[in-house]
Formats: C-alpha cells, sequence, structure tokens
C-alpha cells in the first residue's frame, strides 16, 4: 500500500475513535464532525489509491460516485455528507450546532461512519 494511502485511512481510523469519544462524552455535534471527516479521509485513501492522485473534494456524495461505490456506502455518505458544515455554523442548521445534535443522531452517524471506513478499508487492502 502506498505510503499516501496509509496515512490518508490512518488518519480516517484516528477521526472515528475521536468520533466514538466524542460519542461517549455525549458531545454529539462534534461527533458528527468527526464521522463525516473519517468518512471523507477514508474515501480519499480509496480514491488515491485508485486515481493516483488526490481531490480537494469535500462532497462524500461526488466522491463515492466517482469511486463506483456500492448502494449502502454511497447511501452513508449521503446521510454523512451534509454534516461538514451543520456542525460547524449556527447558521447552517438553523441551530446552534450542540443543540441540533442527539444521542440517536450521532449513532446513527457513526455507524454510517464505520460502513465508510469498513469499505475503504477493505478496498485499500492488497
Amino acid at each position: 500500500m502506498r505510503k499516501e494511502v496509509f496515512d490518508w485511512l490512518n488518519a480516517a481510523e484516528d477521526d472515528l475513535q475521536t468520533a466514538q469519544t466524542l460519542f461517549s462524552q455525549e458531545i454529539h455535534y462534534a461527533c458528527a464532525f468527526y464521522c463525516q471527516q473519517s468518512a471523507e479521509k477514508a474515501l480519499k485513501a480509496v480514491y488515491i489509491l485508485k486515481q493516483r492522485k488526490s481531490t480537494p473534494v469535500h462532497n462524500l456524495v461526488a466522491i463515492a460516485r466517482e469511486l463506483g461505490v456500492p448502494e449502502e456506502i454511497l447511501s452513508a455518505c449521503r446521510k454523512l455528507n451534509p454534516h461538514y458544515i451543520q456542525t460547524r455554523y449556527p447558521d447552517a442548521a438553523n441551530a446552534i450546532p450542540k443543540d441540533a445534535y442527539d444521542e440517536e443522531i450521532a449513532e446513527e452517524l457513526l455507524e454510517n461512519a464505520r460502513e465508510v471506513f469498513e469499505w475503504s478499508e477493505k478496498q485499500s487492502s492488497p
């Protein structure tokens, strides 16, 4: 595995672990952000592996479509995609981010991020 791909996957795994820690501390909006970040970095690892270049795109759906991911991964990306913005800006979700997220939302996003990470990890294995 190319070092760059390995680095992106490691960063994705670190973000997934951070999301889990934030979830356990009931900081749900930040958990959601790190779930999105984990998925983005995991997909970018696969993108770099397959396309031999990086992409500046943050849109998980666009990256996933370009990679031709299975429908369940694309669905997970659709659910995670908005949280790149909504978790960071009070006017993006018409609420302060910490008030816009709860345990149920964060738990679903964690599962989505795990699915994307695990799929990406399998794609990157020799």
